[in-house]
């Protein structure tokens, strides 16, 4: 429904948070056939880096707090159209996502930790 008005943009707060492993797959499958014919763009906000990092151009990190800005953000440079199985088993997924959650764990979530 939400593509037949056309956007220009389409928000996506946490789509598939809540859903089993295999029902997320299937739709960030479907999201990504959806983003290929349409080509629209996606502002998604997840919690999931494995997810941003099979769907997202770019991954903008967010700094932890009430008083949240940009930290960072990452260009993902896996070429689309993107399959699942390549784009984990390119060895920069790995280098970014750990670069990632380095940034999450390391620089906000645990400042106070040592």
């Amino acid at each position: 429904r939400a593509l037949a008005l056309r956007p220009q943009v389409l928000v996506l707060d946490e789509p598939f948070g809540a859903l089993d492993p295999i029902t997320r797959e299937e739709l960030q499958e479907e999201l990504l056939k959806i983003w290929t014919e349409h080509r629209v763009t996606v502002l998604m906000i997840t919690h999931d880096i494995d997810e941003a990092l099979l769907l997202g151009d770019r991954l903008v990190m967010m700094t932890n707090g009430p008083a949240a800005k940009i930290g960072e953000i990452l260009t993902i440079p896996f070429p689309r159209p993107r399959d699942r199985t390549h784009v984990m088993e390119d060895p920069k997924y790995y280098e970014l996502r750990n670069y990632a959650l380095d940034f999450l764990y390391h620089r906000f979530a645990h400042d106070d930790v040592e």
